[in-house]
């Protein structure tokens, strides 16, 4: 596993529909980040579409590949010219049996390696009428980032997501969103509670800007095993579109998880799982 790494974050909303204008700006936010050294970059959830009610099927439809489609060959391109790890956030998956909502990690050669199809559908925003469910939890060997968890939005809202991710060694979570204003309590409560209780370095990409009656919160985090926010990206407040932003921010992996086994193990390690099972 490495020691450190530079993470970086891409922040923005994407325009509604316009797949072809959403993936320029996504190249040129990967080329910017790698330019000031990141190693790891993660995008947000649904970039290529945006994630507007009001027209979201609609978007939803221009906005459709399969995995094999021109969308992740760039993707998988612009992992290899810059030779990063690209957790790419979040597509509209077209699928022999549907429609799912996916994301996809490249490794810096340009392979894609992992592709998690989310799991929990959030009704709040009419997902399960636009999705199908994934029907497997994703953790992958990532080369010298150890074993990685990918969870998309709503998945890791649950802690059970968080402690089988864990119990499957992944030490890192890489979490594209698109988490509103209105459920802000969540970002700030879960999301570090994961990481304190199960030792894991969650990464969290997300959109930002008002996106008709909905918008996205932003915040977009990077956060340690003991529950700290090491770095985070600008909030929108209700109706708000602050500027597109890029959060770019060293990490030391392994110091982390070394503090996280020392101090807090005995979150993980006292568990009795023959009392949780069905």
């Amino acid at each position: 596993m490495a020691d450190k790494l530079v993470v970086g974050i891409a922040q923005w909303l994407p325009a509604p529909g316009r797949p072809e204008v959403n993936l320029d700006v996504a190249l040129r936010n990967i080329a910017q980040l790698a330019g000031r050294g990141a190693g790891l970059i993660v995008l947000p959830e649904l970039w290529p579409v945006g994630l507007y009610p009001v027209t979201f099927h609609e978007d939803l439809a221009a906005g459709l590949e399969p995995l094999d489609g021109p969308r992740t060959r760039r993707l998988s391109q612009a992992a290899r010219e810059y030779g990063v790890w690209l957790a790419a956030g979040s597509v509209p998956e077209s699928a022999a049996d549907g429609v799912y909502n996916t994301a996809q990690l490249f490794d810096p050669d340009g392979r894609m390696i992992a592709a998690h199809r989310k799991c929990h559908l959030y009704a709040g925003l009419g997902e399960d009428r636009a999705f199908l469910p994934g029907t497997s939890l994703t953790v992958c060997d990532a080369g010298e980032l150890g074993t990685v968890g990918i969870s998309i939005c709503f998945d890791g809202d649950f802690p059970e997501v968080a402690r089988t991710m864990r119990r499957r060694g992944a030490r890192i979570v890489l979490h594209p969103s698109a988490y509103e204003c209105a459920t802000e309590k969540w970002w700030d409560t879960l999301y570090p509670a994961n990481a304190l209780v199960n030792g894991q370095w969650w990464i969290l990409a997300n959109q930002c800007g008002c996106a008709g009656p909905v918008t996205y919160l932003g915040g977009s985090c990077l956060i340690s095993p003991d529950g700290a926010i090491v770095a985070s990206a600008r909030r929108a407040g209700e109706g708000e579109t602050p500027p597109p932003a890029l959060l770019v921010a060293e990490i030391d992996i392994a110091a982390g998880l070394r503090h996280a086994d020392s101090e807090n193990s005995a979150l993980w390690e006292g568990l009795r799982p023959e009392l949780h099972s069905p």
